[in-house]
């Protein structure tokens, strides 16, 4: 049998063509729920061929109720950390039968909301959820009713999950790492202001100092985006005012490069001139030279959890809190303090 003219070919065109009934299409089609004999499987894939006939995805989906697909909104794919985050989302996803639609948003908060809608109007089964800045669109998925996870920090309200690590905790660890070097002052390149995880990572960094007997000094805190070129910026900044510490915690990775970068084009050398730690570390930071002192967070195990979280959705909200690791490389020094 030739395809139709009209182009609109359905499983009944299937069935005759295989000279079986629709039903048996179906089970072909779906892999059951009955079993089919192989030799009228093959009659029926041989007629789908034949007949250039294509299963509605949409139909199929609300037939089932689900649309095998997760949706996933990032502020910035450029971002190493979050690339690594979305990486073991997609795979975990495919794992469990679900294709992961990705949205990036440029880190602009319009083109955010037009992506989460249109991840809505998709039907996606569950969205990952890592906002632009502090004022992500939680209520534009609640009223969707479409189950949620959120990727980054936000403040705890009903129906929100939320995968956590304790910034507060981490960046107060790795800013001490530095001051158990004998350093007496520590500069800090941190994210935009307005960002709940900036103010954890700032608090962290204060109360490491205030652990050691130090005065803080406010005015060693240079602002600054989470890329590679907001670090460079924040270090000529610094450089600029001659404001440059002894050591320096970066708000990420992303950061840190950029910043040795721009140390390095003023003759400055990390860890000799500046000692350097950093949040969020990825796989780059063994191969950055000098590898970095960084904080790791359990990404593989984080995105098992996502996963789990949206495919249990109650409706209720559920906190997943994992830890952090202090991976030591040579930005920080610690082999120029072994050497001594």
């Amino acid at each position: 049998m030739a395809k139709s003219s009209s182009g609109n070919v359905t499983r009944s065109d299937v069935a005759e063509a295989a000279g079986t009934s629709v039903a048996v299409v179906s089970y072909v089609i779906n892999n059951g729920p009955r079993p089919v004999a192989e030799a009228t499987r093959q009659r029926v894939l041989e007629a789908i061929k034949q007949t250039g006939y294509r299963p509605n995805a949409v139909a199929r989906a609300l037939a089932s109720g689900s649309t095998k697909t997760f949706g996933l909104i990032v502020p910035n794919i450029a971002n190493p950390f979050v690339a690594s985050m979305a990486h073991l989302l997609l795979q975990e996803s495919l794992n469990h039968g679900h294709v992961m639609l990705l949205g990036d948003a440029g880190d602009d908060r319009q083109r955010e909301l037009e992506l989460i809608q249109g991840l809505l109007n998709r039907q996606v089964d569950g969205l990952f959820y890592n906002s632009v800045d502090r004022h992500p669109y939680i209520d534009v998925i609640k009223a969707s009713g479409t189950p949620f996870v959120m990727l980054d920090r936000v403040e705890p309200q009903p129906g929100v999950s939320m995968l956590r690590v304790n910034e507060r905790e981490a960046a107060r660890q790795v800013t001490a790492h530095l001051l158990s070097h004998g350093y007496q002052q520590v500069g800090m390149i941190s994210g935009p202001l307005e960002m709940l995880n900036t103010q954890d990572r700032i608090q962290g960094w204060r109360d490491a100092q205030a652990e050691y007997g130090l005065q803080v000094d406010e005015a060693l805190i240079f602002p600054a985006s989470y890329t590679r070129q907001g670090g460079y910026d924040a270090a000529w900044r610094m450089m600029n005012s001659n404001r440059v510490p002894r050591a320096l915690f970066a708000s990420n990775e992303g950061q840190a490069i950029g910043c040795i970068r721009a140390f390095a084009e003023s003759g400055l050398r990390v860890p000799h001139d500046v000692a350097l730690v950093c949040f969020n570390g990825t796989e780059q930071s063994a191969f950055h030279v000098p590898t970095l002192t960084t904080v790791r967070q359990p990404l593989r195990e984080m995105a098992q959890r996502a996963i789990a979280m949206l495919k249990n959705w109650n409706g209720e909200a559920e906190l997943a809190e994992f830890p952090h690791h202090l991976e030591i490389g040579e930005s920080c020094g610690c082999q120029l303090t072994s050497r001594k």
